[in-house]
């Protein structure tokens, strides 16, 4: 049995993800084109012809593969756990980007995904590190708050996956975050789960973005499994910023993770409240998305790509500079307050689009 320092695990984990995926994804988009297994364009899809959409696959297997070989299930004891509810996670998207999944059976599926996570791992939030006054929680509510914030970043994510490139740059982005914090905090096996994730969806990405031949998406497979991931990092993360005396500690955490994953949890809340607001179901498809706005812009996809994750990379610097300094409300406020603020510009820009275009039909008339 080789043992490693944990820096040299940290790299070679990277290094893993990545191989298998890079080599995976060929493979893949062959067997997808045999059997037919696409992505068909529809009304609301941003892709106009047919293209693979099993990436999740690759992405599952990069991920697993790594941190199977590199982290240390005796410091890691939840590893079984994560793995099981991983597998029931992998089954549920991979079903649904074949066949198409019931609504309500894919939920069920990420509710038992959540319950293994918090019962049988006990990665679950404990503690509300003083917002509103509370601070340690029972452990019902702990298990059904646990419960319900993976489910939120799991649907989170499934919601902005829109565009080329968006849903892995997103979770290169927010895994990053979070990585850099546990590996200044020294809690490795983390850190390891963090760059596994990165290092998948960095190869992915290559293919989702710059590929011709081996174009793939990552579909409800690839979109879950970051949710899944990102939430037990999200939870973690703040457990382990509730002892207040230790280095690098986080006191406003629960709005740190907010301003984290400030895109896909601000779009979807933003979303689901214009369906509620107008009386549409809010679980319904439609062109409401951030993503959407701005390819109705006429930016193409890498640019909005681009552009939501400098915006997300802009958050995760103004809530870790600011964590010092204010209380959890006030930054959550901040967050919350500038997100608001910011998804007004979309808006009016489009609007101002399609009044400079009527200006000009009713002028060539």
């Amino acid at each position: 049995m080789f043992n490693f320092n944990p820096i040299t695990s940290i790299v070679l984990s990277a290094i893993t993800a990545f191989a298998v995926v890079y080599f995976s994804i060929p493979t893949i988009v062959r067997v997808s084109k045999i059997k037919h297994l696409f992505a068909e364009p529809q009304e609301r899809s941003a892709h106009k012809y047919s293209i693979p959409n099993l990436g999740g696959l690759s992405i599952f297997a990069g991920f697993i593969i790594s941190i199977s070989l590199w982290s240390d299930s005796s410091i890691l004891k939840e590893f079984q756990y994560i793995i099981a509810a991983l597998i029931i996670i992998f089954f549920i998207g991979i079903k649904d980007d074949i066949l198409i999944t019931a609504p309500l059976t894919k939920f069920i599926g990420q509710i038992l995904a959540a319950t293994i996570i918090v019962l049988m791992s006990d990665i679950r939030l404990t503690n509300l590190h003083g917002f509103f006054g509370i601070k340690e929680i029972g452990y019902i509510w702990s298990v059904v708050l646990s419960i319900f914030t993976i489910l939120v970043i799991i649907n989170g994510f499934n919601f902005i996956d829109g565009v080329d490139g968006l849903s892995a740059s997103i979770g290169i982005i927010t895994a990053g975050a979070f990585g850099f914090w546990f590996l200044k905090s020294t809690y490795y096996q983390y850190v390891i789960i963090s760059i596994s994730l990165m290092s998948s969806l960095f190869s992915f990405f290559l293919f989702n973005v710059f590929g011709s031949k081996n174009k793939i998406f990552m579909g409800d497979t690839g979109s879950l499994i970051i949710g899944l991931i990102l939430s037990i990092l999200v939870i973690k993360f703040n457990e382990f910023n509730i002892d207040k005396s230790k280095a690098f500690t986080m006191y406003p955490a629960p709005a740190v993770s907010f301003g984290v994953l400030i895109i896909p949890l601000f779009d979807m809340l933003r979303v689901m409240f214009i369906r509620f607001v107008i009386g549409k179901p809010i679980m319904q498809a439609d062109k409401k998305h951030l993503h959407h706005q701005l390819l109705e812009l006429g930016l193409n996809h890498i640019q909005v790509t681009l552009i939501i994750s400098f915006v997300n990379v802009i958050f995760i610097y103004f809530v870790f500079y600011f964590s010092n300094f204010i209380s959890i409300r006030q930054l959550l406020l901040l967050i919350l307050s500038v997100a608001l603020i910011l998804s007004y510009i979309p808006p009016i820009l489009i609007l101002r689009k399609k009044r400079k275009e009527k200006k000009t039909d009713n002028t060539n008339s």
